[in-house]
């Protein structure tokens, strides 16, 4: 997917468009409990074609001086994008961070489109002219506030964005994503070493992504290393937020996401962060305890970081977690067969007639909860999609439908059918509708 992204000063409205953008969108993120996130990126979905959209912290001038951090953070933003939307305020006269910002993008030699804010009658439409002095074809109008031009802003986002790229094999394809420093790529080669029938290594279509393919067990796999940046350098290297953009392409191809944890740094936000967005895409999740090496007594302290994964990963009780050391190899070996698991029951198929005797016996040991005198009822329940699985509830009215019925209808699936390293959806749907 081609990667677009918001450029622009502070209170010009670019986190308003980035939300009006993202509710264009078909595709439902989860609102998961137990993350906080900055919702700094998004997958967008327009007319059959999707893009990433990236927003930045605004570029601003004080004291004579650009926040370092900001511009760095921007410059990576930029440096990843395809489009580059600058946002700038219909209602305020061009200033020197605009010209500034002006500068950076010339220089980029990318396609930018300038979005100008606040247009929200027909007396500031004349406004726009006003920036075509900035130097860019392309100019769009927009209110953020009340919802208008956003449709034209899309269409000119995507009128050139083609269709995604075919992958040429069909091996099973897992990334290995993290916060820079957890050992991915040593993780990585230490897996190769392992299994030394490596086929090939090929550039794949994300940015400095190696995908390289490789046999286990005389199955063939592609392993996709999200680890480098395009500019070497601990500054650049070391805005963690930005690092979420590789990942998001690398997890966009894969079947399996498999996300690196320090084990001598401990969980941090971040880590959160990362994970959610493969919980997102629906892919199957393995959490690999890196440079398990560094931990003094690593057979008592396994169940004292498995408590903590537990605790801090509340979101994702159904990963796989392995612990062990690209270092010094060891325990590298349980990392496969949890990948192929998360892959098998990512794309698992189970019959009609288990699902409904697994749900009918939980409704009977618990049945709802009622509301207002109403109470739940559930006819039918089938599997209706895979990557993930996906069941889709039958009821007489799915307002009815408590998260902590949900949730217990979630656990009773998962107590009776093997669904390790993967989410799964379940939606309800009134029976008088179908």
């Amino acid at each position: 997917m081609q990667t677009v992204c918001l450029i622009g000063k502070p209170n010009v409205g670019k986190s308003s468009i980035f939300n009006r953008l993202l509710k264009e969108k078909k595709a439902i993120i989860m609102d998961t409990p137990g993350i906080t996130r900055d919702r700094l990126y998004g997958v967008c979905e327009y007319n059959d074609k999707k893009f990433y959209l990236i927003d930045t912290g605004g570029i601003s001038l004080e004291n004579g001086d650009f926040d370092k951090d900001i511009i760095m953070q921007a410059q990576i933003a930029m440096d990843e994008a395809d489009i580059i939307l600058f946002v700038v305020d219909g209602i305020s006269d061009l200033d020197a961070t605009d010209l500034y910002i002006k500068d950076l993008l010339h220089k980029t030699k990318k396609r930018v489109i300038v979005v100008v804010n606040k247009i929200d009658n027909d007396k500031r439409k004349d406004n726009i002219y006003n920036y075509y002095e900035l130097g860019f074809a392309e100019i769009i109008g927009v209110s953020a506030e009340h919802n208008l031009g956003i449709s034209e802003l899309l269409d000119t986002i995507t009128k050139n964005i083609t269709d995604e790229v075919v992958e040429d094999n069909n091996n099973i394809k897992f990334c290995v994503i993290g916060r820079p420093n957890v050992g991915k790529s040593s993780l990585i080669n230490a897996l190769l070493n392992e299994n030394r029938s490596i086929v090939s290594n090929v550039s794949g279509t994300t940015r400095d992504a190696i995908d390289t393919n490789f046999k286990y067990n005389h199955e063939e796999f592609t392993v996709i290393d999200t680890a480098g940046m395009r500019k070497k350098g601990r500054i650049y290297e070391s805005v963690e937020k930005y690092s979420l953009i590789r990942s998001l392409k690398a997890i966009t191809r894969s079947d399996v996401c498999v996300i690196v944890i320090d084990a001598s740094t401990g969980i941090i936000e971040h880590d959160k962060h990362i994970i959610s967005y493969a919980l997102d895409a629906g892919k199957g999740i393995v959490i690999a305890v890196n440079k398990w090496d560094t931990v003094k007594n690593p057979d008592q302290d396994i169940k004292k970081w498995q408590e903590l994964i537990k605790q801090e990963f509340q979101f994702i009780p159904f990963a796989k977690v392995v612990f062990l050391s690209a270092l010094t190899k060891k325990r590298v070996a349980t990392l496969m067969p949890a990948v192929i698991a998360a892959y098998e029951n990512n794309n698992k198929e189970i019959k009609t007639s288990l699902l409904n005797n697994i749900i009918m016996e939980a409704v009977s040991f618990h049945e709802p909860p009622s509301y207002k005198g109403k109470r739940l009822k559930i006819y039918f329940v089938s599997q209706t999609g895979k990557k993930p699985p996906k069941f889709t509830f039958q009821v007489n009215d799915k307002r009815l439908v408590h998260f902590s019925y949900e949730r217990y209808l979630e656990n009773q699936i998962r107590n009776n059918i093997d669904l390790t390293g993967t989410p799964i959806i379940l939606q309800f749907k009134n029976k008088s509708d179908t």
